[in-house]
């Protein structure tokens, strides 16, 4: 596996990746889909290419040279990184990939930008990626905060009780 800065020419393949791993049909060969709560889009190129244009943000991906088999994103947020955009090709998923790529973006978070933190939202009613985080170290703040219902950028809810917690972990000192 190759950790590496997305590039503009990954734009397209970064959003195939994201909408593979977590809408349609196709998510579905993976455990990380939402396509029972969720239709519509994950993400798109627009929202990728400005990704890709802020200095205080990173999108890493996990590059096999024919293919990008993950992605997340980083934003720095002072002592604290935020995690998200991540992703990981529904054909690769239970190989170990979600877990390097989540350990990587940590160590890329403390090393270049000296962050004692990293925190993310997860969709409260996403129990199974809630408990896959728990236990690579990330607690649960209580902190909730709403599904932007009505912004089909973020895609389409098929239930009527969507919100977000907010996760975090702290880095240790190993990084």
């Amino acid at each position: 596996m190759n950790f590496r800065t997305a590039r503009p020419a990954d734009v397209s393949s970064v959003v195939a990746l994201v909408e593979s791993a977590y809408r349609g049909d196709a998510s579905r060969a993976g455990w990380t889909t939402e396509a029972d709560l969720l239709h519509g889009q994950r993400t798109d190129p627009e929202q990728v290419v400005a990704l890709l244009t802020r200095p205080d943000a990173v999108l890493l991906v996990v590059d096999a040279g024919d293919a990008l088999l993950g992605c997340c994103q980083l934003e720095n947020r002072g002592d604290r990184a935020y995690f998200g955009m991540f992703a990981v090709s529904p054909a690769a998923q239970g190989a170990g990939i979600g877990k390097r790529t989540i350990a990587y973006a940590e160590a890329y978070a403390a090393r270049e930008w000296a962050c004692r933190h990293v925190e993310m939202t997860v969709i409260r009613q996403r129990t199974d990626l809630i408990a896959f985080y728990e236990r690579r170290g990330y607690r649960d703040t209580g902190v909730r905060s709403p599904f932007p219902y009505g912004d089909e950028r973020f895609g389409i809810p098929q239930r009527d009780d969507l919100e977000f917690t907010l996760l975090e972990k702290e880095l240790g000192r190993r990084f």
